[in-house]
């Protein structure tokens, strides 16, 4: 590691490292975060369907919003298709909509959290771990692009949006996951 190789090992343990932080990102729609349980059932962009579930992901409104998945529902990230972490420590989706780099863009984190404007909050059944990959994608092929999952422990969540300035060049976009107890 540090001689600057971009191989598979060396990718691995970078992103092994405390702080690094893994970014998924999609091919222009939105992306949507779907229960392992139910992935099977997400059909993307394919179907014989007149609306393909990736057209009911482009049909959400706001910055998420939430769709039926077989006996559970996936959370889609909507506005605009930014790159998008997860960061187990604030409980939340980072969306980098502008920033000049990794670092300044979580850096602000903490306080566009303080200051966001929050949407309402929608309630989100988990049965478990959730894929967060492009909605574009069909749940079976979550494996061949880009995609991070997210071990969420079973229960329900208060799930709350807002898109922030915290900094003169910096906007991120934050979807927030608070357990729910009950």
């Amino acid at each position: 590691m540090g001689h600057g190789c971009a191989c598979t090992v060396c990718a691995m343990v970078r992103y092994a490292e405390p702080g690094a932080v893994e970014w998924v990102e999609s091919g222009g729609g939105p992306l949507i975060a779907v229960p392992e349980t139910v992935l099977p059932f997400w059909a993307g962009a394919d179907g014989e369907e007149t609306a393909s579930d990736y057209d009911r992901a482009c049909e959400v409104d706001g910055y998420c919003g939430l769709l039926p998945v077989g006996d559970s529902a996936a959370l889609v990230l909507g506005d605009e298709p930014a790159s998008t972490a997860f960061l187990p420590e604030h409980g939340m989706f980072v969306r980098w909509t502008a920033a000049n780099s990794e670092d300044e863009l979580l850096a602000e984190v903490p306080a566009a959290v303080a200051t966001a404007d929050w949407d309402d909050e929608v309630d989100w059944e988990v049965p478990g771990p959730v894929v967060l990959f492009d909605s574009a994608w069909p749940g079976t092929e979550t494996g061949r692009t880009e995609s991070l999952r997210v071990a969420l422990e079973p229960g329900r969540y208060a799930v709350r949006a807002a898109n922030v300035q915290p900094g003169p060049e910096t906007w991120v976009g934050l979807v927030q996951l608070r357990r729910v107890a009950g």
